[in-house]
């Protein structure tokens, strides 16, 4: 009897720590950061690019997302791909441990595997692109993610990619003004989709957003948060 109590006992500080863990996850999940009124920035850490090359160095992920974290960033986006973006899980590791915000992990995700390896490197959601993924595995990849407790962000640069995510299940979708295959960048690329999002949906303007002026336009097209980054 003792040794059922003494179980209990730990079963019970187990399961309040836990509880406590999940209201915590449950206040920062990307929905309710990117749902806030007013200009929510999404803000990037991105140590180089294709487009630009080295942005920063040294990179120094800690120093910059609390200082992001400080200049009112809602949400930050971490990029993990090393060959060309210079990023790793270690960046996304260390960036979220040190902040209060929710991190999102930016890379190239097609396996189920990399779902679980974001959930176990701390993403609180993370990133799939529409252009580089079949119909059913992105319907299969934003419910893993929501199984284990991350909506992901599906991007979009075409109103077909549009329709794909939506007939996906997407809940958070991106607007990619960058062309991937010129690498150009045109902000009305949001403005030309941003009508063609449900209002359920938490729509996300990325790239190329340069002025303040900018940001007002897109939140007036109905866009609820921003990607920012050096080099978008």
């Amino acid at each position: 009897m003792s040794a059922q109590a003494n179980t209990g006992t730990v079963l019970d500080r187990i399961l309040e720590a836990r509880r406590a863990e999940v209201d915590h996850r449950k206040r920062v999940l990307p929905e309710t950061a990117l749902r806030r009124d007013g200009l929510n920035v999404l803000a990037e850490l991105k140590p180089a690019s294709p487009s630009r090359g080295v942005i920063r160095e040294p990179f120094e992920p800690v120093e910059l997302a609390q200082s992001l974290q400080r200049a009112g960033a809602c949400a930050l986006s971490v990029l993990t791909e090393g060959e060309f973006f210079r990023g790793s899980l270690k960046n996304l590791r260390d960036a979220r441990k040190s902040i209060q915000l929710p991190a999102l992990r930016k890379d190239f995700i097609f396996d189920p595997w990399q779902v679980w390896e974001s959930r176990a490197n701390d993403a609180d959601s993370f990133l799939l692109m529409v252009v580089a993924l079949e119909d059913a595995l992105l319907r299969d990849l934003i419910l893993l993610g929501r199984e284990l407790g991350m909506e992901p962000l599906v991007e979009v640069h075409t109103g077909e990619e549009l329709d794909r995510a939506l007939g996906a299940g997407a809940r958070i979708i991106g607007v990619n003004n960058r062309d991937l295959k010129t690498m150009t960048v045109n902000v009305e690329t949001s403005f030309a989709l941003a009508g063609h999002i449900p209002d359920e949906c938490i729509a996300v303007s990325e790239s190329g957003i340069r002025t303040h002026s900018e940001l007002l336009k897109l939140h007036s097209a109905g866009f609820d948060a921003f990607l920012v980054a050096d080099g978008s």
